[in-house]
């Protein structure tokens, strides 16, 4: 079964750098094969990861209405079966699927329902799952009935967006599927944490698992395009993620 590492959070706290980070230690230390999704309507992991994306999960649901372009001979569950495994992009040591777009008008019920029993199928073929998710984590529930074995929720550390961490925490009780565990990570970090942020960490009930402070060299990666799985390995922030990482998934 596949070890499910979910990342969320706010955006703009940097959920997607460290999710992006989470994959490049898991291929480090040889935690292959992984399947990361990117299952933010915002769909810019593949940027970080330095991918061009072909298509998305979600633009096969909204071709899927309607029957115009199915082939002759083939139900729309095979259909939908086929073109969703086309939306696999393969690299070395990983897959990347894109779900995409939110729901458009129309019933999505039974498209839904092809896409959890095709991801359902698919994540056994995996020794991890790499999920970055929305601030809500709607698509979770709605297109798995997977387990999360580890939840990340990412915050900077303004007290505003610590106490948002802790309001996505709570909306995890929610969700239809059961998270393990849970832990806060503190994004870009300059210095000590004000007395106001430690309260307000303390009030989400999360342990925080590590502070990545800020990192230049990120800020440059992401201006100039380049995939956050070229960062060097010493550098500080994919050190501290990797040394907590190692810490929960031996």
């Amino acid at each position: 079964m596949a070890y499910t590492i979910a990342v969320a959070g706010k955006g703009g706290t940097g959920k997607t750098t460290v999710s992006s980070l989470v994959l490049a230690h898991l291929l480090d230390t040889d935690r292959t094969p992984v399947l990361t999704i990117d299952a933010d309507p915002n769909t810019n992991l593949n940027e970080w990861l330095g991918i061009e994306l072909a298509t998305t999960v979600g633009d096969l649901q909204a071709e899927a209405l309607g029957r115009d372009n199915i082939p002759a001979g083939m139900d729309k569950r095979r259909y939908l079966q086929y073109q969703m495994q086309m939306c696999l992009m393969e690299h070395q040591g990983f897959d990347l699927l894109a779900m995409g777009r939110g729901e458009g008008p129309g019933c999505y019920c039974s498209v839904n329902d092809i896409l959890r029993s095709f991801m359902d199928e698919l994540m056994p073929n995996y020794d991890y799952v790499v999920m970055d998710n929305e601030a809500g984590m709607e698509h979770l529930s709605r297109r798995t009935t997977r387990d999360v074995d580890l939840l990340l929720i990412v915050s900077d550390d303004n007290p505003v967006g610590i106490r948002s961490a802790g309001r996505i925490y709570q909306l995890q009780e929610k969700l239809e599927v059961h998270v393990e565990r849970s832990y806060l990570v503190l994004n870009r970090v300059r210095g000590e944490l004000s007395d106001l942020a430690r309260q307000e960490v303390q009030n989400t009930g999360l342990q925080v698992i590590q502070q990545l402070p800020y990192d230049e060299e990120i800020v440059e990666y992401s201006l100039q395009g380049h995939s956050l799985l070229d960062l060097p390995a010493d550098s500080p922030t994919r050190a501290a993620l990797g040394s907590a990482l190692d810490k929960v998934l031996k």
